[in-house]
């Protein structure tokens, strides 16, 4: 098993990548975010990033932009939208990352009214993304989203993106799979459903309400039940721990306590 952990991309990316490497990890998820890590400031360091990714003997997971609206309804927001996925999409085949994630739009707004409306346009954003990532050569790891998203919440929504894309894996977020599902059953589905699918795995625990992001350990999500599901299927992988505490000694802890219950699951 590999344990990554995320940049804040409101810091230095290098600086980023330091820290995380001291903390042990085994790869860099590189969230491709402004102000410090949008592909033209990426670019702008690419070999220096390359060259401290192999110093550190560190691996790369790319994280394409979150807070961008491939499912708007305004056509001129939705194609810039996909053009700036596209464009981190290009920038991380030169990275040579291990994958690639796709955090999919939310739908909002009068979205919400039009739900046919806003999820075609989603699905045809998210034709371009596969086949440009097929094109270059990525695995692409789409995450599943929590319940206010309104998009792609639940196992049966990805049946027939999986169907449709035999390319494309799945991104287990362990914090969105749990909230608003009683006992985290949710989570668990997925898991049972599309255990073939599954390429990437965000952790991190909340208490079911809230996307907190918090260390493993201090919310309700059943790790130990989670990661004996995982070894049932023989998941074995990567595992980003999408803690976001100021303390960054907690993501150490939180990757001391994942590998600990592999080890006695």
């Amino acid at each position: 098993m590999l344990y990554g952990a995320m940049n804040f991309p409101v810091r230095p990316v290098l600086r980023e990548l330091e820290t995380i490497s001291g903390l042990g990890f085994d790869y860099l998820e590189l969230a491709m975010d402004p102000p410090k890590a949008h592909y033209e400031t990426v670019r702008q360091q690419k070999d220096e990033l390359l060259r401290a990714l192999d110093r550190s003997k560190m691996g790369l997971v790319c994280h394409l932009p979150t807070f961008v609206s491939t499912a708007d309804l305004t056509e001129s927001l939705r194609e810039t939208s996909l053009n700036e996925v596209i464009e981190s999409l290009e920038l991380a085949a030169e990275l040579d990352p291990l994958k690639v994630v796709l955090h999919p739009s939310f739908i909002g707004g009068l979205g919400v009214f039009v739900m046919d409306q806003a999820r075609e346009y989603a699905f045809k954003s998210l034709d371009a993304i596969v086949e440009r990532a097929d094109q270059l050569g990525l695995m692409l790891c789409i995450e599943n989203m929590f319940p206010r998203s309104n998009s792609l919440v639940n196992p049966e929504d990805f049946i027939k993106i999986f169907e449709r894309f035999p390319t494309l894996k799945l991104t287990l977020d362990t914090g969105h799979g749990h909230m608003g599902s009683r006992g985290g059953k949710r989570l668990f589905d997925f898991i049972d459903r599309f255990h073939d699918r599954i390429g990437h795995i965000h952790a991190n625990d909340n208490f079911g309400k809230e996307d907190n992001h918090l260390p493993i350990g201090t919310g309700t999500v059943d790790f130990l039940k989670v990661i004996k599901a995982l070894k049932k299927v023989a998941y074995d992988a990567t595992i980003t721990l999408e803690v976001f505490s100021r303390d960054r000694d907690y993501l150490k802890i939180s990757k001391e306590k994942l590998k600990a219950m592999f080890a006695v699951a």
